[in-house]
């Protein structure tokens, strides 16, 4: 677009309102006092089973894996706080002559789920482990699974945690709010998580295709405040700037760094600059 609609109708001067939200929709950024990396558990585990199996490939420790491979985690919660690891799938590329049941299981048992779950203070007594269920996994990749794209929304945001506007993040440019907009959320909620206000919080903000500003934000503490939530809503709209141009600046967007976000989701992740809690004093000092 040529210009966003508030300068077009001569509404603002301001220079971040040249750009409008590349298409319409809903976008939610979420974070949880789960993990130190403010992520819910199920999909923080599931993340790095995946990245464990891969590093144990490349450097030989299993060496009969190949590159597909993918990991689901079921986590038993109690009020709303995890507390047993129910049931850990994994299901991973191998070559032909591997047997599953007495190889490829106890291997992937030993070397990749046994030092994940010590990393997590959690209760893993009688956990339900899967290996391959289908049997032989020896096709994998594009030969195997190819198709339309934005498959992969859940696995690349909250597990299923928190909602999905439905718009994917591979292969679109900070422009587009789909990706640019989940990103600021998720900046936003784990801000807030970080500084305090809430051990679980939920933001939701939607745009007008060619607006600039969003059209609706709001904002879930799921019973979870430490201040009044109203406060916690004023707050957002003060402290920081939904425009797409201004996240762009912000978080520094026009960058080659989206490579990275190919596998191990695009959340949960130091690496990336919409991971920093560099708010996080100064909305504490806010409310106090």
């Amino acid at each position: 677009m040529d210009a966003a609609l508030e300068l077009r109708e001569g509404h603002s001067h301001d220079e971040l309102d040249t750009l409008g939200a590349g298409d319409q929709g809903m976008m939610f950024g979420f974070a949880v006092r789960e993990t130190p990396e403010l992520m819910p558990i199920p999909i923080a585990m599931a993340h790095r089973l995946t990245k464990r199996l891969a590093d144990v490939r490349k450097a030989g420790v299993i060496p009969y894996l190949r590159p597909d491979g993918k990991s689901q985690v079921t986590i038993e919660y109690d009020k709303g706080k995890p507390v047993r690891v129910d049931t850990i799938l994994i299901s991973a590329q191998h070559r032909e002559e591997v047997d599953v049941e007495t190889l490829l299981k106890p291997d992937v048992e030993a070397e990749v789920i046994d030092p994940v779950l010590r990393e997590f203070d959690l209760d893993a007594e009688g956990v339900r482990i899967l290996v391959n269920p289908t049997g032989r996994f020896e096709i994998g990749g594009p030969k195997a699974d190819t198709g339309l794209t934005g498959r992969k929304i859940v696995v690349d945001t909250y597990g299923g945690m928190a909602p999905h506007g439905g718009g994917c993040f591979s292969g679109k440019d900070p422009t587009k709010v789909d990706r640019s907009g989940a990103y600021m959320a998720r900046y936003v909620a784990k801000n807030l998580v970080a500084a305090g206000l809430a051990d679980k919080l939920q933001i939701q903000v939607a745009y007008a295709i060619g607006t600039a500003h969003p059209v609706s934000l709001a904002v879930d503490t799921f019973g979870t405040e430490q201040v009044d939530p109203g406060r916690i809503v004023d707050l957002v709209w003060e402290a920081f700037d939904f425009r797409p141009a201004a996240i762009i600046r912000a978080l520094d967007l026009r960058r080659p760094i989206y490579k990275e976000t190919a596998a191990y989701g695009h959340f949960g992740r130091k690496e990336f600059t919409w991971e920093a809690v560099d708010r996080a004093d100064e909305l504490r000092r806010a409310v106090s």
